[in-house]
């Protein structure tokens, strides 16, 4: 059921979720299912499946169609950086900067949205599986800590999670990008499978799939497939792609085991040190600034990773004076997100007598290739990137410049299609570095007068390095491929750390106390019925989009949490 308001007068769970998002969904879903009462608490409105007001709107149907009302943007003016938060068909899901600020001793894009289901909602979607390349690469570099997993360690939870959300792919045999349980693929366009087929005769360790995604290729655990209406961000009303409002707390729900309590802001953990662990959390609630508690034997901290690690920060106390399980100050630092707006575009003259159908909500990927192997190291940086994209072909926009025509000539030009074109960007690693951090800042605070973050994190020379190469080798492709007119493009001042969405590390992973907050199930060594699943948990980046980690390591630490329930070791 759900709770408005003051919440239950019994206020003790066996388990508390903070956070619906992805994350928040699956530790929902597996404790509760595995016969654990469980309040989930998140911090902004319920959104119930299928109530996604802009799902159905055509774009002439909105008030200014994609302009933004000039008095909603004085209240998001770092949530408008990327254009999508503040449009009409989304801008409803992201936070008023007004209301819920934050500081920058260097550019950071924190995109935030305070609802059920969180960034769940407005993902890209983009699910890869994380090996044994990506879990050794501190301890072979040398460059942070070392992970304490391995693939193999996970590699049956991404089986778990993958079956269970429906990722649609094709099993491909690279070993930087182990295959997965997939739904059957998205089709390429004419132009795609040219230039897959092209950059496989030119390289030799190079190739190009179709993209493995989060949108259903065919029903699916009472889901509907994709209606490739490429109008995700808006949230799906037939499910056709993973969200925790589409899959995982209606699962959760159904166990008869949940609770949920929208407009709950967690602001501290609850330690009791006579008992040495963790017995709850105290809320605000967000509507009348009520300050309630909420008690349980374990605590998932799934809020995502700037937003679970300021809880922990916020949560001091005689026994973590510097932060909930802050006895290595590795706390808020480490603090990660890819480096991308860089690759290039081209024409592509063949086809002119084809096209495709519908909008696909998905592009193509070029898994890394670099750092590889012996004859793929690369002298002046360490790790790697993948690159994303897509052809198609222009559409009436293109005859914008030639307004000065009217008449039955150009409506009759504009409805024939423009030419192909294929373009790819890169997503690169972005190193661990203990510098590259997030703190409290006690002296400007939220509506609801709690510190807020400030941001210090930036690129630096292995991330520069790389996007030369990122750039460069885009074009050499896209050349090998036989675009015309190959136009590269690295625009570094649009990518901040944070624009990409995929903020990582803040309290990682690791095998020693003294250098990490997490121990390999996700708990915190100093209070193990405390566990941390979302993206503050990475030890390292990769090059891959994160989200189905998270969900593999938090459904990992959902069962270790309950086993551990069971043997009386976190009661």
């Amino acid at each position: 059921m759900n709770i408005q308001g003051k919440g239950t007068q019994q206020n003790t769970y066996d388990a508390i979720v903070i956070g619906s998002g992805i994350s928040g969904g699956w530790a929902a879903k597996e404790l509760s299912e595995k016969g654990l009462k469980t309040l989930v608490l998140e911090r902004g409105r319920d959104v119930k499946h299928g109530e996604y007001p802009t799902a159905h709107t055509e774009p002439w149907e909105f008030a200014g169609r994609s302009k933004s009302k000039q008095q909603d943007l004085t209240r998001q003016q770092k949530q408008n950086r990327t254009g999508y938060t503040t449009h009409p068909a989304s801008a409803h899901w992201f936070v008023d900067d007004v209301d819920n600020p934050y500081s920058e001793d260097q550019p950071f894009d924190w995109m935030r949205g305070y609802h059920v289901g969180g960034r769940s909602l407005l993902w890209g979607r983009q699910s890869y599986r994380l090996g044994d390349l990506d879990f050794t690469a501190n301890a072979k570099d040398g460059m942070s800590i070392d992970w304490p997993i391995r693939y193999k360690d996970l590699s049956p939870w991404y089986d778990y999670v993958e079956q269970y959300a429906g990722i649609s792919g094709s099993r491909d045999g690279l070993s930087q990008l182990p295959d997965g349980k997939f739904l059957p693929p998205m089709d390429m366009t004419c132009v795609e499978e040219q230039v897959r087929d092209r950059i496989k005769s030119s390289f030799n360790n190079r190739s190009m799939i179709i993209g493995r995604v989060a949108n259903l290729t065919v029903p699916h655990k009472g889901r509907g497939n994709c209606q490739y209406r490429n109008r995700c961000i808006r949230g799906c009303p037939y499910g056709g792609y993973f969200s925790s409002n589409a899959s995982t707390l209606p699962a959760a729900y159904a166990s008869g085991n949940l609770t949920l309590r929208p407009f709950s802001i967690v602001n501290h953990l609850i330690y009791d040190n006579q008992k040495g662990k963790a017995i709850g959390v105290r809320i605000i609630d967000a509507e009348t600034n009520e300050v309630i508690e909420y008690y349980a034997k374990v605590i998932f901290c799934c809020a995502s990773a700037i937003a679970s690690t300021s809880i922990l920060l916020n949560s001091k106390s005689d026994r973590f004076p510097n932060g909930f399980g802050n006895e290595s100050g590795e706390l808020g630092h480490n603090l990660m997100d890819h480096h991308f707006k860089v690759g290039a575009s081209a024409r592509f003259d063949d086809f002119d007598d084809q096209y495709y159908k519908g909008r696909r909500p998905n592009g193509i990927y070029i898994p890394r290739f670099r750092n590889l192997d012996k004859a793929s190291t690369q002298k002046d940086y360490v790790r790697g990137f993948g690159y994303q994209g897509r052809a198609s072909r222009d559409n009436w926009s293109r005859g914008i410049a030639e307004l000065a025509r009217f008449g039955p000539s150009l409506k009759a030009d504009l409805i024939e299609p423009g030419p192909w074109r294929f373009g790819i960007g890169s997503w690169g690693e972005c190193l661990p570095y203990h510098e590259n951090r997030m703190y409290l800042n006690e002296d400007v605070r939220d509506k609801w007068g709690q510190p807020t973050v400030t941001f210090d994190a930036g690129w630096k020379e292995n991330e520069y390095a790389m996007r030369k190469d990122m750039k460069q080798s885009a074009v050499d492709m896209i050349e090998a491929a036989g675009g015309k007119d190959v136009t590269p493009f690295d625009t570094p001042e649009k990518s901040n750390p944070g624009n990409c969405i995929h903020e990582m590390g803040t309290a990682r992973m690791g095998r020693d106390p003294k250098t990490s907050i997490l121990n390999k199930w996700n708990q915190v060594h100093a209070a193990p019925n405390v566990f941390v699943t979302d993206g503050a948990c990475m030890t390292s980046a990769a090059c891959q989009n994160p989200s189905l980690t998270y969900m593999a390591l938090t459904a990992r630490a959902a069962d270790h949490a309950v086993s551990e329930l069971k043997k009386g070791n976190l009661s």
